[in-house]
């Protein structure tokens, strides 16, 4: 059926909006139709994107609406077209699963196609894509693959965007291959040295290279250096000291990336390294020397003037200064003794020299002094200590010295005294020292005098400083009755020289000796004193008498045995017999004590009398309880008799000991009294236990006294317990009149209310109540005794085997409940129960469709809401977010970007910005609660969830995609109208169509070696294809470049999606020119060379490590194809953009590893490349071409002669040179190594392809692509180790460049490492696989 509607439409079109190109700018993605129908009813149409082209136009536009209805087989759809897959991943192993879908469910079929295709492939019936190659994404980051999925009668293409994710699979290369400097010795902590600087193709963290040193040669050099992480600045720690530390360090540095991981759970980290060797320059910095220290000499007393002592030398430790250095006394111990030699450093005798005088040794500081000035400005100096020891002459006598106590201060003395006690033995100390100034000296001491017999010299010899004693040979002789003083001399002797003698009196005075005991008066004393008496209370004061006149007033004085001094003790000095203790001297304990007082003199001499203390009695015993309690049972009503009794420890029948009784006044005391001289006590009123405090459980406790008559009287008391035992005289009472309580349904065990009871009886037995439920309950409800704090109580709840119902019934329970004591006294009350009804139902959520939101919305009103019933007919819902979670490449993760009201109105969060680019997708999860649920959970069985989708907008320029190691390079004579020279990469972050991009050049220009550009118009044109998510723009040539050019093109190339936002970018394309091209002849025809291009590629690039770009074949002689020879015009280029003359190829193809190779293959001569040609003034030279045409034919004659043999030759010197070469070690290698197959060597200057500043290290793999339709290089980044010889001939110096190409491609490269310079390049059309 076809049904078509005709409406006349008036639109409306307000504005366009800037990121689209077309599309007018509508309320929520709608156009306002004013449509009129023959009813005259006004609708509104969608607006349809397509459709419209017009901006800020109003108009009438027809629309037609086709509807056709019909029953067909639907195809399939493709419903995802972006998919990331690690680069890492293992051949064979699942990269994604292509998303299809059909309406009419037929099982699908999956194929895949495009030029990326091969990489991948399919499970023809799962659509599971799997790994078919090695993936790099170092050479295209964006794959497309053509997918096709079919069910049984139709099909569904599209294009599959494969966005490669990095893997760490690249290392840091560093831009140099060392790090070589000098650097002064003096060079400030610090300083920057130099700095290391090292690139990484991959990206995020894998591409953030971080530096360190790993080694230091020598090791102890490790702490002066450092290195920044970061930037790779290697700084000065310490100081340098050429002297003391190494005078070179070799640095070993690491560059090591952040690391970084994909399809491998395990985090890959690459680094290199790289050496720098620092060498340390020498400055005049140093101090002089002295050598042959220490210093010591000596000099003999009294020796002549200019006597040599000993000479000093020092030398200046800088290398290359040798200063000359000049000598001064600076500090003497003793001035004016010695003097030096300024300048040969001989110290000799410069005055008289007396060593008694100025002692053993003379201390000299002796200065070195530079005659030349430092790096400071200053003459270096240095100082060092000189000891000069004075030899001892024998010029001095003996003599006697009186010293201080610690032997210091001596003076000389010809006098000297001493004492000792009479009858004693041993020395006696008279202050005496016997002193030879002589260093060396042999003295003898001799006593004399009329007592000499007495005493004896200590020592009678000695060779040093001695002190002099006097030894007591007869102790009997010292009688200080006969003799009270006696006089010796003594003589010291020199017995070097027995003229050199002196003597001295000495005085020796006898003292007195104790020898006389102290004395009492009487031998025994008698003393009284008062039990309990105050301490120091003084018995009396007893002396001795003691005739020895040193004892006078020196006596001491003590109490024996031991015993007895708790109690009294004596004055030391004074004989006073004192109290010591007032508790111990208890009468009625002990009444009698006796005692020893001795004296004793200064010698301990002692004397002794006899002492005897009363004590005399006080009232100081209170009365005793013959019990330290009282106890009493009766009960209440009967009569009570209890008699107390107490002793008194004083002295009988007195005042002291007489006691009478009585009863402290209490609570209960009233009710009792007691006979206050025999102690009987009794009660005085009838006892009522119900009278007794019930705190106290019938016991009432009275204090009874019994107290003395002395003075003062003194007191005791008794504690008198009486327990009043309980009798049953009292029936339970209940506290209310009747109870009301209410339960909830359902509860088991529920506890419903409490009765409450009291027995005034205050024993448990008699006041103890149990109640009970006499009827009532229909068994429904149990009641349980406990104790209350007043009484008892009666615990009423549900059996825990019944659940009330609420609504089976009954509603309402009347119970009466008794309350009875042990002896079944009882009371009666009634207890009325209400059963109540239970909220339990839980709520549940009803089913909600899913939701869209445009992405970047501040829509403030719900973009949804959950929906949820309870079947209860009282409750209160609340809705609760458990979660938002948003899908994110497939995967969902935790987001912000929704927010649930209570009410459960979910909302965009006005904090956060919704990205479609970002996230396509959330859910919100919530839980809803009825918060008045009173039984069960109050919350649903299972939570609510919410889709909502995120629908794109245009909002994001297109991106291009750069490589940090892009370079395009072209070779001009290749290069034709449709020759692609380089490429470009863009993405759009948008969707659908605003994720398409078209490429355009929008300018060219040509900048020559001379930096002056020109414009070249539409010399080259954009060719815009897609791959995967990614559009690539191949740049190609849109005519023949000039060959004779010398520079770069620079090419603006933009970028704009359907929407109109765009991007540019400039793209740098170095030419090559035909000075670079190389003719190679070889000797076979040209089919034969046709066969084996490929193979002569792949040898040419292992040769020379460029990239051979082969242009043209024809036969050396132009007459026949099939001519035995055949040229070969190529050219070599490396990957920087530097290409190889005709003389640098023929030096790397004479090599001997690679010679025979390409000998092999037919290769018989290196030509050269044509030459600009120059406008020769044939006249001006017509003269000179007669005589030179001479001189010609005698040149090629002998030149031909020459080059038979050099052909010869160069062959067998290239075959000892490999073999020499072999054999060589590093350290012989000074010149450089020999080239194979040639007369020059790699000696600075001697070779100029190893002056150029290019790498001939490139392996490159075997071509197979068709070398007429491509002329561009561009090759994918690819790390390879230098080749270890060529590293060892590169130059330090910088390079010398033969074209201003070779400059600037290699200031492009300032961030590549030189050590590994195999940068590869994007080409879009020539790619790894055709080299």
């Amino acid at each position: 059926m076809l049904i078509i509607y005709i409406y006349c439409c008036e639109t409306t079109i307000t504005k366009r909006n800037k990121s689209q190109r077309s599309h007018p700018e509508i309320s929520k993605g709608e156009a306002l139709c004013e449509c009129w129908l023959p009813t005259k009813i006004r609708t509104r149409a969608a607006y349809y994107p397509a459709l419209s082209s017009m901006e800020g136009i109003a108009g009438s536009i027809l629309l037609l609406c086709l509807i056709s209805l019909t029953n067909a087989n639907s195809s399939p759809e493709i419903t995802e077209f972006v998919y990331n897959v690690c680069e890492d991943t293992p051949f064979g192993e699942r990269a994604f699963t292509i998303s299809a879908s059909d309406p009419d469910n037929d099982p699908l079929t999956y194929t895949i196609s495009g030029t990326d295709a091969p990489n991948f492939r399919v499970d023809a019936s799962t659509g599971v894509v799997s790994v078919a190659r090695r993936l790099d994404r170092e050479a295209s980051v964006l794959l497309t693959l053509g997918v096709t999925v079919s069910d049984v009668e139709n099909s569904r293409s599209g294009d599959l965007s494969i966005i490669l994710d990095d893997a760490n699979d690249n290392a840091p290369f560093f831009n140099r291959p060392s790090y070589d400097t000098s650097v002064p010795e003096n060079t400030p902590v610090g300083t920057t040295l130099f700095q290391a600087s090292a690139s990484d193709a991959d990206t995020g963290t894998a591409g953030i290279v971080t530096y360190a040193i790993d080694e230091v040669i020598p090791n102890d050099g490790i702490s002066l250096f450092s290195i920044v992480r970061e930037t790779g600045e290697v700084k000065l720690s310490k100081p340098l000291n050429y002297t003391s530390l190494s005078t070179y360090y070799r640095l070993k540095i690491n560059a090591s990336d952040g690391g970084g991981r994909c399809y491998f759970p395990d985090t890959v980290y690459l680094s290199s390294i790289v050496y720098s060797f620092i060498s340390v320059e020498d400055v005049p910095d140093l101090d002089p020397e002295f050598i042959g220290g220490p210093y010591v000499g000596s000099v003999r007393e009294n020796s002549p003037v200019d006597t040599s002592v000993l000479k000093v030398t020092a030398v200046d430790p800088d290398i290359g200064v040798n200063d000359a250095i000049s000598y001064s006394i600076e500090e003497s111990s003793e001035a004016g003794l010695f003097k030096i030699s300024s300048s040969d450093g001989v110290i000799s005798v410069q005055s008289e020299i007396d060593r008694e005088v100025i002692g053993d040794t003379v201390t000299l500081t002796v200065k070195a002094t530079e005659s030349k000035e430092n790096i400071h400005g200053v003459r270096a100096s240095v100082t060092t200590t000189v000891q000069i020891n004075i030899l001892d002459d024998n010029d001095n006598k003996p003599e006697f010295y009186k010293c201080g106590d610690s032997g210091e201060d001596c003076v000389t003395a010809t006098e000297f005294t001493g004492e000792i006690l009479e009858h004693s033995l041993g020395f006696i100390n008279i202050g005496m020292t016997v002193k030879d100034p002589d260093k060396i000296s042999n003295t003898q001491l001799i006593l004399d005098g009329e007592d000499k017999a007495v005493f004896s010299v200590e020592p009678q010899f000695t060779t040093v400083d001695s002190i002099v004693q006097i030894m007591i040979r007869q102790p009997e002789n010292l009688d200080f009755e006969k003799k009270q003083q006696m006089t010796l001399q003594v003589t010291a002797v020199d017995q070097d020289k027995p003229t050199f003698s002196s003597t001295a009196q000495v005085t020796i005075n006898i003292k007195d000796a104790n020898d006389n005991s102290p004395t009492f008066k009487e031998d025994t004393y008698k003393l009284n004193v008062s039990e309990h008496s105050p301490i120091g209370t003084e018995l009396a004061i007893i002396t001795a008498d003691d005739p020895d006149t040193m004892d006078q007033d020196n006596l001491t004085y003590k109490l024996f045995p031991d015993s007895i001094l708790p109690y009294f003790d004596v004055e030391l000095h004074t004989g006073r017999v004192y109290v010591k203790s007032q508790e111990l001297l208890d009468r009625e304990l002990r009444s009698l004590y006796t005692a020893t007082l001795q004296a004793r003199d200064t010698d301990g001499k002692p004397g002794s009398t006899v002492l005897e203390i009363t004590l005399t009695d006080i009232n100081d015993k209170s009365p005793v309880m013959n019990r330290d309690s009282y106890v009493a049972f009766i009960r209440e009503g009967q009569e009570l008799e209890v008699k107390i009794e107490a002793t008194d420890g004083d002295e009988p029948n007195t005042p002291n000991s007489q006691i009478v009784y009585g009863i402290v006044s209490s609570t209960y005391s009233k009710n009792f009294t007691i006979d206050p001289e025999t102690g009987v006590l009794t009660n005085s009123v009838e006892l009522d236990r119900e009278a007794v405090d019930p705190v106290l459980e019938g016991e009432i406790k009275l204090v009874v006294t019994a107290t003395d008559q002395g003075e003062p009287p003194l007191s005791t008391s008794v504690t008198v317990t009486i327990n009043v035992q309980d009798i049953n005289d009292n029936v339970p009472t209940i506290f209310a009149p009747s109870y009301k309580f209410s339960v909830k349904e359902g509860e088991k065990g529920a506890f419903v209310g409490s009765v409450e009871a009291e027995d005034l009886d205050q024993t448990a037995e008699f006041n103890r109540i149990s109640f009970s439920i006499v009827d009532g309950s229909f068994g429904n409800f149990i009641i349980r005794t406990s104790a209350a704090t007043r009484g008892f109580m009666g615990n009423i709840t549900v059996d825990p085997d019944i659940e009330l119902d609420y609504e089976k019934g009954p509603k309402t329970f009347s119970m009466r409940v008794d309350a009875a004591d042990l002896e079944q006294k009882k009371a009666t009350v009634t207890v009325d129960v209400d059963v109540l009804d239970v909220n339990d139902e839980r709520p549940e959520f009803t089913p909600i469709a899913s939701m869209t939101v445009k992405e970047n919305t501040t829509v403030v009103e719900a973009v949804g809401s959950f929906k949820a019933e309870d079947k209860d007919g009282n409750h209160s819902l609340v809705f609760e977010l458990e979660s938002v979670k948003c899908r994110c490449n497939d995967s969902l993760y935790p987001c912000d970007w929704f927010v649930l009201d209570p009410n459960g109105e979910v909302r965009v969060n006005p904090k956060v910005t919704v990205d479609y680019e970002q996230c396509d997708q959330a859910i919100v999860e919530a839980q809803v609660v009825d918060i008045y649920t009173e039984k069960g959970y109050n919350n649903s069985a299972t939570t609510g969830l919410m889709v909502i989708n995120i629908e794109d907008i245009n909002d994001n320029a297109p991106e291009f995609i750069f490589s940090d190691s892009q370079v395009f390079v072209v070779v001009s004579e290749s290069a034709s109208k449709g020759t692609s020279v380089a490429g470009v990469t863009a993405t759009d972050r948008d969707s659908g169509i605003n994720s398409q991009i078209e490429f355009k050049v929008t300018d060219v220009k040509f900048q020559n070696t001379n930096n002056q550009i020109s414009d070249k118009g539409a010399l080259f044109e954009a060719v815009t294809t897609q791959q995967n998510d990614r559009y690539v723009g191949i740049i190609q040539s849109t005519q023949t470049l000039d060959l004779t050019l010398k520079g770069k093109y620079l090419v603006t190339v933009s970028a704009t999606d359907p929407g109109g936002l765009s991007s540019s970018t400039v793209l740098d394309i170095f030419t090559v020119d035909e000075s670079y091209k190389v003719e190679l002849r070889f000797a076979n025809n040209q089919i034969e060379v046709e066969k084996k291009l490929t193979e002569i590629r792949r040898a040419l690039m292992t040769a020379t490590k460029a990239a051979v770009e082969i242009v043209a074949l024809r036969p050396y002689s132009e007459t026949s194809r099939a001519t035995d020879k055949t040229i070969v015009v190529a050219y070599f280029v490396y990957a920087n953009g530097t290409a190889l003359t005709s003389v640098q190829v023929e030096i790397m193809l004479s090599d001997p590893e690679h010679f025979p190779k390409l000998i092999e293959l037919g290769l018989d001569n290196i030509g050269t490349a044509p030459e600009e040609e120059k406008t020769v003034d044939t006249v001006k030279y017509v003269l000179l071409g007669i005589v030179a045409g001479l001189v010609i034919v005698l040149l090629v004659l002998t030149t031909s002669l020459l080059c038979t043999r050099r052909n010869y030759r160069r062959k067998l010197k290239a075959a000892k040179a490999a073999e020499s070469a072999s054999s060589m070690n590093y350290d012989n290698q000074k010149n450089g190594l020999m080239l194979p197959g040639t007369n020059k060597y790699t000696m600075e200057g001697a070779n100029p392809v190893l002056n150029l500043n290019i790498d001939t290290t490139i392996e490159l793999e075997e071509s197979s692509s068709d070398d007429d339709k491509h002329s561009h290089l561009s090759f994918n980044s690819d790390d390879s180790k230098s080749d270890s010889e060529s590293a060892r001939h590169q130059k330090e110096d910088p390079p010398v460049y033969i074209e201003p190409l070779y400059e600037a491609l290699d200031l492009a490269d300032q961030n590549k490492s030189t050590d590994n310079p195999l940068v590869g390049y994007s080409n879009p059309v020539f790619d790894t696989t055709d080299l």
